[in-house]
């Protein structure tokens, strides 16, 4: 499928900061960043799923770590996948806003490579649902995946059509509501910057954008494809762990900080620890690193 992205309409993407030259066009603006520090839910994926810890017990602790904002993925919100009552989502809006945190995003668990109609009509409306809660709780962003089914028989290109199709169908709702979709690098169906290129490029709408996984870009040298994508980022999960053609290696901090500084990034910057070992001290240590760099 050819690639059908024009370069221009990455200056309108959200996130990236816009002036006028002498001639009135706009151009962007490198290395004045404006980042913020962000917990994804996800560093306390197993006390949140057994109850050993509630959303309200992860405001607390983000508050007191010196968070500026949280991610709350919606699997840890009460009811998922339906929809918790209102009475429920502004007691998490309420909190957050006492606690001076700001929810920097949501997301869900949906699949967009289902051959079968039906069921991915399903999906879509899943991600309508809680692009309503997002809009409701003041997240600006909600993230979505491709979806990692094999789908033998199937050429790419066909299943990339009626994914576009239906990405562009959660674009339009969003931003009818005033949310950004964030389509993730999840090292599934999407697996290279040029993929996510294509994708994003193809629905070219300032409402759609990539929530950049740094730990999911595996095939290549991750560093290289951040650098290639970064510039349709509109957030971000920042893991421990990076991989360089194939090889798990520790994240460089520094060195993935000063690609985001000399990019036009502005915003939160949700890290998220995964693997063994206590997600508080694991947490701690990830947010210390990045925390110098942004000194």
């Amino acid at each position: 499928m050819p690639l059908l992205y024009r370069r221009d309409f990455l200056s309108s993407l959200i996130g990236i900061p816009l002036v006028l030259n002498t001639k009135g066009s706009a151009r962007q603006i490198k290395g004045s960043n404006r980042l913020k520090t962000s917990l994804n839910a996800f560093s306390f994926n197993k006390p949140l799923l057994d109850g050993s810890m509630t959303v309200f017990d992860l405001l607390e602790y983000c508050a007191a770590t010196g968070f500026e904002g949280v991610d709350i993925t919606g699997y840890y919100l009460k009811g998922y996948p339906a929809v918790p009552d209102d009475e429920y989502l502004f007691k998490v809006k309420r909190m957050a806003l006492r606690l001076g945190l700001e929810i920097s995003g949501t997301g869900v668990r949906n699949d967009f490579t289902i051959e079968d109609k039906n069921k991915r009509e399903k999906e879509v409306e899943l991600v309508k649902q809680w692009i309503e809660v997002a809009a409701k709780i003041d997240a600006p962003v909600i993230r979505i995946f491709a979806g990692n089914q094999q789908n033998e028989g199937t050429s790419r290109e066909k299943i990339t059509e009626w994914m576009l199709e239906d990405i562009s169908r959660c674009v339009d709702y969003g931003k009818q509501h005033g949310v950004v979709i964030g389509l993730q690098n999840h090292n599934d169906f999407i697996q290279t910057a040029d993929q996510v290129i294509g994708m994003i490029g193809s629905i070219n709408s300032e409402w759609l954008g990539l929530i950049l996984d740094t730990g999911s870009y595996r095939v290549n040298d991750a560093y290289e494809e951040i650098e290639k994508s970064i510039k349709y980022t509109v957030n971000w999960q920042i893991k421990e762990k990076i991989f360089i053609n194939g090889q798990e290696v520790e994240t460089d901090i520094p060195r993935l900080m000063s690609i985001i500084k000399n990019s036009a990034y502005n915003g939160f910057l949700p890290l998220e620890t995964l693997g063994e070992g206590d997600p508080k001290q694991k947490v701690d240590a990830l947010f210390s690193k990045i925390k110098d760099e942004l000194k």
